[in-house]
């Protein structure tokens, strides 16, 4: 026990240790925070606000956007474990976090970014069920499954984390305390503990990387089925379904590839890790309300709406304010 408390403190090295890069990365990460916090919260209010707009269907009403609203408020909540920190140490002459605080960063990050898989994939099996049984759709994505479905990709991704901080909190860490990386995550702590983490390394392996594989290799059969069958639909709605799909492959792809390169291998580090790791703490989480609302024709009509009608985001007339005096 005494081994394990002799590291309180463990000190990030960051991005670079050159000060011009690092006001640089300053500057641009604070804005690609801002973008991902302006953009998610675009589409909870557009999705949730739905019901404020002359729409026949509320968009909160149908699946696809259901879990698209859950999407991106795990995608503000999963940068928001990393991306403060991150742009706050690149001011700061020592970046250091305590051994809770990590432990904690650790779990917060494992947790919503499980999620974010779990959900990623229950809407390759809207996207599927939509498409490949239509007339089914509504029996089989009714209201309740879809609350099921959410609450069973927080339970996985509890699970998923618990364990991963398990396998990590009990390590000895005797020295040094100096992380290459610019948050708390397994394979840097691995590398730093003071005992064989060969089977340690191993588990992780088969509970995140086996974890991210095994959902990249449904999404991707998911989507092939969808692929396949719209072989057969009328060019409008193969149009349709293709823009649906491509948004969606096209966010599993900028996720999940960085993931695999990361967790999939055996308990190494290398340093481009850290940039592979900018990929899906940040990169992906801004460019997913790009990706859902351009090529989103619903979306994009809500999002008009919003800025439109809402009386929230524009003033009224002098003239409509004395109507209702």
């Amino acid at each position: 026990m005494e081994s394990r408390n002799n590291i309180t403190v463990f000190i990030l090295l960051g991005l670079s240790q050159n000060k011009g890069i690092e006001i640089l990365c300053f500057v641009l990460f604070l804005l690609c925070y801002i973008a991902i916090w302006v953009g998610n919260l675009l589409i909870i209010i557009c999705i949730t606000c739905s019901h404020l707009h002359d729409q026949p269907i509320q968009l909160i009403e149908q699946p696809m956007y259901f879990f698209l609203n859950y999407l991106a408020l795990s995608d503000l909540c999963y940068t928001s474990t990393v991306t403060p920190k991150l742009v706050t140490d690149l001011l700061e002459e020592k970046n250091t976090i305590s051994y809770i605080n990590c432990m904690a960063q650790l779990f917060a990050m494992h947790f919503f970014g499980g999620i974010e898989i779990f959900l990623l994939t229950v809407m390759a099996y809207d996207r599927y069920v939509a498409i490949c049984k239509p007339l089914h759709y509504t029996i089989i994505m009714n209201r309740k499954k879809c609350d099921t479905m959410v609450f069973a990709c927080c339970t996985g991704a509890f699970i998923h984390s618990f364990v991963q901080c398990l396998l990590t909190v009990n390590l000895p860490f005797c020295g040094p305390n100096e992380m290459d990386h610019y948050f708390c995550d397994v394979y840097p702590l691995l590398k730093l503990a003071c005992t064989d983490t060969y089977i340690t390394g191993i588990l992780v392996v088969a509970n995140s990387g086996m974890m991210g594989l095994v959902t990249f290799v449904v999404l991707m059969l998911s989507y092939f089925l969808i692929l396949y069958t719209i072989r057969a639909y009328p060019p409008k709605s193969r149009s349709k379904a293709l823009s649906t799909c491509s948004s969606h492959i096209t966010v599993v792809v900028l996720f999940f590839v960085p993931v695999l390169f990361i967790y999939i291998r055996p308990s190494t580090t290398f340093p481009e890790d850290k940039v592979f790791a900018l990929f899906y703490t940040i990169i992906a989480p801004m460019f997913n309300p790009l990706i859902y609302t351009l090529r989103n024709a619903e979306m994009k009509n809500a999002l008009r709406k919003v800025w439109c009608q809402n009386p929230f985001f524009i003033r009224r007339p002098l003239s409509d304010r004395h109507n209702y005096s």
